[in-house]
């Protein structure tokens, strides 16, 4: 029996805000038909999906292994992904130092002082596929300068997947032209990137820990960029990430997954665990730069 799209909508909305009644409002229906889209849910699927709690629902197990499946059948049916889409290449980069700019501007001229340097390209990547090499040196994407690595991130991010680029790049000593399809920036990556667009990173607790013990992966505010939709929103550095949007984050792994729905365009909410004490933050917009 097919799933009701009313019925996925329903499943969905409890999961995000944690109640029958939030869900309703958030839905514009009554809790009633919330309900019993739920109980028809679960009759289908044959499993208890949510277990109520001292605020409202939680998910059980299968419930939280349902809720990726709804995420996909919605976005099939809507006939698009939820958050941003990213162009990839598969390298990572880095900018040169000044003492590297004068050496190649010295060998090849003052009009090549500058490019990002290709520190590694990795395996199976649309990078890999075109031959780009590593210390090959990008110098021009599509005729446009590169100058830094900022520069070329924009530009391949703002690239849809399936386009192919002529990039230009400096190996041993002459110009070449490398063409690359660019891919879809993998779910994983994708997490990563849009929080350096707002401003921040994080880095895993469980790297601190102590052989042996078992402590879950958690996301910890590492880094927080000056001037910075997160130092404008008041992300401080050591902050445990709790929720996004409304949606409790209690591993790595979930915080991820919730920043991978995340729009640029759109105020960023978090609740983070400050020294002890939960402080809710909303740091402004972060609109990828025009390329």
């Amino acid at each position: 029996m097919p799933f009701l799209p009313s019925q996925l909508r329903a499943f969905a909305s409890v999961v995000d805000h944690g109640s029958l009644r939030a869900a309703a409002d958030a839905l514009g229906v009554t809790p009633a038909a919330v309900s019993s889209s739920l109980a028809s849910l679960q009759r289908i699927v044959g499993v208890p999906l949510f277990a109520r709690d001292g605020r409202g629902v939680k998910l059980t197990a299968a419930g939280a292994s349902f809720a990726a499946d709804v995420r996909r059948m919605m976005a099939l049916a809507s006939g698009a992904v939820a958050g941003e889409q990213w162009g990839w290449l598969g390298v990572r980069i880095r900018d040169l130092t000044e003492q590297e700019m004068e050496e190649i501007t010295k060998k090849v001229g003052v009009s090549e002082g500058y490019g990002v340097l290709i520190a590694q390209v990795m395996k199976e990547t649309p990078a890999a596929a075109s031959g780009l090499r590593e210390g090959d040196l990008v110098v021009a994407i599509d005729g446009r300068p590169i100058v830094e690595t900022r520069v070329l991130q924009k530009l391949v991010g703002a690239t849809a997947a399936g386009r192919e680029l002529a990039v230009v790049v400096l190996r041993e000593g002459s110009r070449q032209e490398v063409r690359i399809r660019v891919g879809r920036m993998p779910a994983d990556v994708v997490a990563d990137r849009v929080a350096l667009e707002f401003g921040f990173y994080v880095r895993d607790l469980a790297d601190d820990r102590v052989a042996g013990q078992a402590e879950p992966r958690v996301p910890i505010v590492a880094g927080v960029g000056e001037r910075s939709s997160a130092a404008q929103g008041g992300l401080r550095v050591g902050d445990r990430i709790l929720s996004v949007n409304g949606a409790d984050v209690d591993t790595l792994d979930a915080y991820r997954a919730r920043l991978q729905e995340v729009y640029l365009r759109n105020p960023l909410k978090l609740r983070v665990d400050r020294e002890g004490e939960p402080v809710l933050l909303t740091l402004p917009a972060a609109q990828m730069p025009s390329s």
